[in-house]
């Protein structure tokens, strides 16, 4: 794709944006894509910026305050890209390098339509109240995003459901890590938190034994998922072993402090990243 791309310097810019907004954002995932051939990384890119865009429409600093002008922002951002897939092309610089490489890859863009959907549930307080709705959440907000990197990974579709869940994983380990965070912004995902202990900040044996729980689901989704790197084609698999070594590192950070997700200094629970590879 580097090479088609340079022959469009808007191209080249849009994605060139997208990049920059993952590795600003998300430097696991940007270490991981940076793992991946070189041809495949701008996809990646395009698809993170499209996620990111509508994350910065829920908690970004210039959010609407109202939770139903939130929503409405989505639908923009959604029906923006709808508009660029029809014209097979965009004016916006984050858009247009996805409408450009769901042209060049066959992505599934209907896949966003569920994420989007997770992204207007955090438009407002959110408590998840059972595992059924935290499962239909996940599969909005990360097993959809799984189905759009199936083909960007060059897998085979019997594996699809497999990096779906092994989406699902990385999503509920930050859940687990980001208890204290998300309690900041009124939200509640792991079903079972006692709202009278996140308050006062105690880590009490309810807590303990909500994120213990939570934490092993996370296992058994790694577990489960463990022979997708070894299905794909050679050049894919350090991107993905990566990306999973760095979370099930995570979940042994927190077993390591008997699960207390609540003490300052959550983000020490993130193991140090190697540099990226071939990425600049």
């Amino acid at each position: 794709m580097d090479d088609i791309t340079a022959t469009d310097p808007a191209l080249r810019q849009a994605y060139a944006r997208c990049r920059r907004l993952q590795r600003r954002h998300d430097p696991t995932f940007y270490v991981a894509t940076s793992c991946l051939p070189r041809r495949t990384r701008p996809a990646v890119h395009a698809l993170y910026g499209f996620v990111r865009g509508a994350d910065e429409l829920v908690d970004g600093p210039g959010a609407p305050q109202d939770p139903e002008e939130r929503r409405r922002a989505l639908d923009r951002w959604e029906q923006t890209l709808r508009e660029g897939v029809v014209a097979g092309r965009s004016e916006h610089p984050v858009i247009a390098a996805l409408v450009d490489a769901a042209q060049r890859v066959e992505l599934p863009l209907e896949q966003l339509g569920p994420y989007m959907d997770s992204m207007r549930v955090d438009c407002g307080p959110v408590r998840i109240p059972d595992g059924a709705a935290l499962d239909r959440y996940m599969d909005g907000s990360a097993a959809a995003v799984g189905r759009l990197m199936t083909p960007l990974l060059e897998a085979p579709a019997e594996l699809r459901e497999e990096i779906a869940a092994l989406g699902i994983a990385f999503q509920l380990t930050n859940f687990v890590r980001d208890v204290a965070e998300d309690w900041t912004l009124d939200r509640v995902y792991l079903p079972g938190l006692p709202e009278e202990d996140l308050a006062r900040g105690l880590v009490t044996d309810r807590v303990r034994e909500t994120v213990a729980r939570d934490v092993s689901r996370a296992r058994a989704l790694f577990a489960r998922t463990a022979a997708v790197a070894d299905e794909l084609r050679p050049a894919m698999r350090p991107g993905v072993r990566v990306a999973r070594a760095v979370y099930l590192r995570v979940l042994d950070r927190i077993e390591a402090r008997n699960f207390d997700v609540l003490r300052p200094g959550a983000g020490s629970l993130w193991p140090t990243l190697p540099s990226p590879r071939g990425a600049t």
